[in-house]
């Protein structure tokens, strides 16, 4: 949980400044390099496209610089950015294989608002391709290292397993957010998805840490999901995002047309929640900025 275990981690400093291992680094507040936050649940359509596609479009809004990177076979948030994924020249598994650079690959969606690591099915071959690579787990946070100064968040896109694509994407970020939908099996799979960052903790990313745990699809007619919600709180407390992502046609409809909700409407409820899960991610950063420096 963000702030759970923060007290025990160690305190380092940049350039005078007091910064915590995993936390943002922040200088007057302000971002020095890329944070990284995977989007991953094993689960399936619980949101975690919905939400990469509409978080980075909301970051941009905010005139954050943000990169969207796709670590799915699907190319579904390539698609709903607006990057057709079957003409690509270059993709996350070139990248992945060492095949192309991180520029070459990278494409600005078609109102540049902010830009993306297209993905397409050839990335199932890039997972195989993987298995006996050296290094294996690293490959994306070595390939988005040098990029890191270039953005203030870069937002990853995992498949729904639990593969080497995820342990890729949960081994490159900083923090990794939790989309959950308000339904019966909210909780299935959860305390596997756990475990496996408390194995990378432990073993590849001593500074991964969760961002927080997102309800999506909620509707609040519905008892069920009021219950689930509530369940959320009780188990995860502050982690669980004040923002609740509603169910809403638009968010629905905005991916068949490439673009994200904000674009397709503005006004509409899920673009409204959107903008409000982006302006709550900022507010913890800066809150965990402030306490990093005065540690």
């Amino acid at each position: 949980m963000p702030g759970a275990d923060q007290t025990k981690r160690k305190v380092t400093t940049l350039n005078g400044t007091a910064v915590m291992i995993g936390s943002p680094c922040h200088c007057g507040y302000e971002r020095v390099m890329g944070y990284i936050i995977s989007i991953a649940n094993q689960k399936g359509g619980v949101g975690k496209t919905t939400t990469t596609v509409n978080l980075a479009a909301s970051l941009a809004a905010m005139k954050k610089r943000v990169l969207l990177v796709d670590m799915d076979p699907q190319g579904n948030a390539s698609m709903g950015s607006g990057i057709d994924k079957h003409g690509l020249e270059y993709s996350s598994c070139e990248v992945l294989l060492g095949n192309s650079t991180l520029r070459e690959a990278i494409q600005p969606t078609p109102e540049g608002s902010f830009d993306v690591l297209p993905a397409n099915a050839d990335l199932t071959a890039a997972e195989v391709g993987l298995m006996n690579s050296p290094m294996r787990e690293r490959r994306l946070g070595l390939a988005l290292a040098p990029a890191k100064p270039n953005y203030d968040y870069i937002l990853v896109d995992c498949p729904p397993s639990l593969n080497m694509l995820t342990l890729n994407a949960l081994v490159a970020a900083d923090g990794i957010l939790i989309p959950i939908q308000t339904e019966y099996y909210a909780l299935e799979g959860l305390s596997a998805l756990m475990d496996t960052v408390e194995q990378i903790r432990a073993h590849l990313n001593r500074g991964l840490q969760i961002e927080g745990f997102l309800r999506t699809m909620h509707d609040p007619r519905n008892n069920l999901a009021v219950d689930v919600s509530s369940q959320l709180l009780s188990h995860f407390k502050d982690a669980v995002f004040n923002t609740v992502i509603p169910r809403n046609v638009r968010v629905a409809e905005a991916p068949s047309h490439g673009i994200p909700v904000l674009l397709y409407d503005k006004h509409s409820r899920g673009a409204t929640a959107y903008l409000a899960l982006a302006s709550e991610l900022l507010r913890r950063h800066r809150l965990r900025g402030a306490e990093t420096q005065l540690a």
